[in-house]
């Protein structure tokens, strides 16, 4: 059975941010969104959280994406969950190397809370079907 994308988390150390997208994720998508606001709260709390896709931000101060990536892959309950990140420097170099991480895309801020939700099922759907 292939699981359905309902449950995202999402991460970033901007308030403005986080609520823009809740609301358009919720609102447009239908989506059940938890907020962590900076990398440690993720890593803390995405394990009893167990979302199906983090949407991770590139850039915040203790930890940046790339950093929290490699800790969340490090526990064997959120190492499978799927990531993309956000970022406003979403240059063709840095989307490859975030694409070497593991991440299975990149949003570019500022991001259309109308289209959203289209682009992260867009992702979610193009890593399903990946063999």
């Amino acid at each position: 059975m292939i699981p359905t994308l309902g449950h995202i988390l999402c991460v970033d150390d901007e308030e403005d941010i986080l609520q823009v997208a809740k609301l358009s994720l919720e609102a447009v998508g239908g989506f059940q969104v938890s907020l962590c606001r900076g990398s440690g709260e993720a890593v803390a709390r995405a394990e009893s959280l167990r979302p199906d896709l983090i949407l991770l931000d590139v850039m915040m101060p203790e930890m940046d994406g790339p950093a929290t990536l490699l800790k969340l892959r490090e526990n064997p309950v959120t190492s499978p969950v799927p990531v993309a990140f956000m970022t406003a420097k979403a240059q063709p170099a840095e989307i490859r190397r975030y694409l070497g991480l593991g991440a299975i895309g990149v949003i570019s801020k500022p991001f259309d809370p109308m289209t959203l939700s289209a682009e992260i099922r867009a992702l979610w759907e193009k890593q399903r079907e990946a063999p």
